[in-house]
């Protein structure tokens, strides 16, 4: 497995990943994330993509696309009331269905955790959606811990 950082014709798999989040999004909540919609268009995944403060990593298995973790590198030096540290939020990491079992989640978050080390990163972060049990068992087996607690009150 390859694990690098995602180019412009990494597009189509990237794409066919981030569908496969949204549907499980939309089975957890369906009353707050739509279905069969796609979460960015072409050109706003190209920006992201050309961003450097918005690395996303591309894991491969030969030609195919097996996962991703796209990552946002936050910094508020001159904050009142924050310490002056750099963050890499994970905002959203990804394994293909077909291919999970295999430890490419593992492998991508161990490689976001080198690149944050490398960016001279404090921390890594992360949000998951109680409603994806499975995610929460996996970022409690890589020994994230809760930073802050979102809660809700449905109207």
């Amino acid at each position: 497995m390859e694990i690098r950082r995602a180019e412009t014709a990494d597009t189509d798999g990237i794409n066919r990943l981030l569908r496969q989040v949204l549907e499980v999004h939309h089975e957890g909540r369906p009353d707050i994330f739509k279905g069969g919609v796609k979460k960015y268009t072409d050109s706003e995944l190209a920006d992201i993509i050309a961003d450097s403060q918005r690395p996303i990593y591309a894991a491969f298995d030969g030609n195919k696309l097996v996962g991703y973790a796209f990552c946002i590198l936050k910094h508020e030096p001159d904050s009142n009331i924050l310490t002056d540290i750099k963050t890499l939020y994970i905002d959203d990491l990804c394994v293909d269905e077909s291919e999970r079992g295999k430890h490419i989640g593992q492998s991508l978050y161990e490689y976001v955790l080198e690149k944050a080390r490398e960016m001279g990163c404090y921390n890594v972060t992360l949000n998951v959606w109680t409603c994806n049990e499975g995610a929460m068992r996996f970022y409690e087996k890589m020994g994230l811990k809760p930073q802050k607690i979102g809660l809700e009150k449905i109207l």
